[in-house]
């Protein structure tokens, strides 16, 4: 399980960023800064940083790490499809002209984004990874805060980042599946404690990686999504990259 659902850590280079260079979308310069993970092109198209979510609440400051990276430069597109979002925007994995490593990388070195855990394409994720991993090693941007990861034992803490993309950490307690939905359970207050939340229509992509969900038990784990509150905090995992198992005891 643990081959399957473990983060991996990697230098980030040349070699592990060419996973991330997916078919052709196309080119263009850089002429304004949306927001922290999307900006417009000279042709009016808007492009979305595909893989990475905000961190924390630095939000001028993880807008001038993207804008000092790509304003005005040359960029190439990279991805699946060029289908647009339903705000009209272009999901890329966006690299300059003289590089081969992508912008998304560079912002989670940076400590200016954090890796969102839906890339699906394992060489990919692991760059990505790699990235955040180095970030978080050297506490760069967000990283600098002691409490960037939230403690699973803590929910009063994570509530205060209702609507928020955050990192939490802790020891999945029992594992519980109700109606359509299983609950990773942190605490035993299941109406006030955290918990991880994965609903039965994704079960298939964590059967697919080969991981048992009842496995979680008595494990630490890294999760990572939007927080939200039914009574208690949670956060909906949609993808198997949302969950990094740490260990046992």
């Amino acid at each position: 399980m643990a081959a399957c659902s473990l983060m991996v850590v990697a230098a980030v280079g040349p070699a592990s960023a060419e996973g991330c260079a997916f078919e052709p979308q196309g080119e263009g310069r850089v002429a304004a800064i949306i927001d922290a993970r999307s900006f417009r092109l000279e042709d009016g198209r808007e492009v979305l940083l595909a893989g990475i979510e905000p961190a924390g609440t630095e939000r001028t400051k993880n807008i001038s790490a993207l804008s000092a990276i790509v304003i005005g430069r040359e960029v190439t597109l990279s991805g699946r499809d060029d289908a647009p979002d339903r705000y009209g925007r272009q999901p890329a994995f966006v690299f300059l002209a003289s590089s081969q490593t992508p912008v998304q990388a560079q912002l989670l070195a940076q400590g200016a984004a954090l890796v969102s855990g839906a890339v699906t394409d394992k060489e990919c994720a692991s760059a990505l990874a790699a990235a955040e991993t180095a970030g978080r090693e050297a506490k760069a941007g967000i990283w600098a805060d002691s409490s960037a990861i939230k403690n699973a034992e803590s929910p009063g803490d994570i509530l205060t980042g209702i609507g928020r993309f955050m990192v939490v950490e802790g020891k999945v307690l029992s594992v519980r599946q109700a109606g359509a939905t299983t609950y990773l359970n942190f605490g035993r207050n299941w109406t006030r404690d955290f918990a991880v939340t994965i609903p039965r229509r994704v079960l298939s992509a964590f059967e697919a990686a080969g991981i048992v969900l009842k496995s979680f038990e008595n494990q630490r784990i890294r999760v990572r999504g939007w927080v939200e509150s039914r009574t208690g905090p949670r956060i909906e995992a949609l993808h198997v990259g949302q969950i990094e198992v740490l260990g046992g005891n």
